[in-house]
C-alpha cells in the first residue's frame, strides 16, 4: 500500500506553500492598490464645497409629507399574477 510521509516534513511543505501563495497573493494587493492625491483645495475651498454639500435643512422634515402609503424599498413585495382565480363550478 502507499506510505506517508512522515507528519513533520508534510506539513513543512504544506507551509512553504501556503507561505509562497500568500506572498503573491500580497505582491498583487500591492499592485491593485490606489494611492490618494493630495488635496490640493484651500481651507476656503474646502469650507464652501462643504457648505455647498450639506442638504437643506429647511426641506427635511417634508420628505414624507403628502404621502398617503409608505414607500416600499425593492422589489421583493408580493404581486398578482394578473389571472384571476379559478373556481370549481
Amino acid at each position: 500500500m502507499f506510505e506517508l510521509p512522515p507528519l513533520g516534513r508534510y506539513h513543512e511543505n504544506m507551509d512553504k506553500r501556503l507561505a509562497k501563495r500568500h506572498k503573491r497573493q500580497v505582491a498583487r494587493a500591492k499592485e491593485r492598490v490606489k494611492i490618494s492625491e493630495p488635496d490640493l483645495r484651500t481651507p476656503e475651498q474646502i469650507k464652501a464645497a462643504r457648505e455647498a454639500s450639506r442638504p437643506d435643512l429647511g426641506r427635511a422634515s417634508d420628505v414624507n409629507v403628502g404621502k398617503s402609503t409608505p414607500a416600499f424599498r425593492g422589489g421583493s413585495q408580493a404581486r398578482g399574477t394578473g389571472s384571476a382565480a379559478k373556481t370549481d363550478g
